[in-house]
């Protein structure tokens, strides 16, 4: 299974999106958005939700438990 590291910039990759468009919509800076992706910094629990939400996937599919993207009803 992959990290929520390599699906957070599997999804942005696959929707086209610059690190810097979802820095903007995590109110937080491309440069720590970055280190997310590279796993220097952990992405607080708030942010996943967001993501999640952002890209219509389960918060289990960002963490890496299931390869299912399909979020709960």
């Amino acid at each position: 299974m992959k990290t929520y590291r390599e699906r957070i910039r599997d999804l942005r990759e696959d929707n086209d999106l610059k690190q810097a468009k979802i820095a903007e919509y995590l109110h937080t800076t491309r440069q720590v958005y970055s280190r997310y992706e590279k796993g220097t910094n952990e992405m607080p629990l708030r942010h996943l939700i967001l993501l999640a939400r952002f890209y219509g996937v389960s918060l289990d599919y960002i963490a890496g438990e299931t390869d299912c993207r399909q979020r709960y009803p």
